[in-house]
């Protein structure tokens, strides 16, 4: 059985933001991150890279959400599945903190 100690569900109202203990650089528009405790690489298409850039500063998954939607012609739903996507692998990855709020 695999499963995580903690499980952190990501919603609307949960902040997200890039972990300190990685850096990241451009490379033509899509991303590579170091995550420094592991030593594991993970790149980001254009998009991805996008949201990374978001993430420098914390932002609500709605924010984040109404960006992207903002500036890629993109539906809705689309970009709900593939936002949540790319946040869950990037919290496995532990390349972000989220920060859920239980008062919403």
């Amino acid at each position: 059985m695999n499963f995580k100690a903690v499980e952190q569900k990501i919603s609307e109202n949960s902040i997200i933001v890039a972990s300190v203990e990685q850096i990241s650089s451009d490379l033509g528009g899509e991303a590579v991150i170091l995550n420094l405790k592991s030593g594991m690489y993970h790149g980001l298409n254009e998009v991805g890279a996008r949201i990374w850039n978001l993430i420098q500063t914390p932002k609500t998954v709605k924010d984040i959400k109404a960006a992207i939607l903002a500036e890629y012609e993109v539906e809705v739903e689309q970009c709900d599945r593939d936002l949540l996507a790319l946040l869950e692998e990037l919290l496995g990855a532990e390349l972000i903190n989220i920060q859920n709020d239980a008062t919403v």
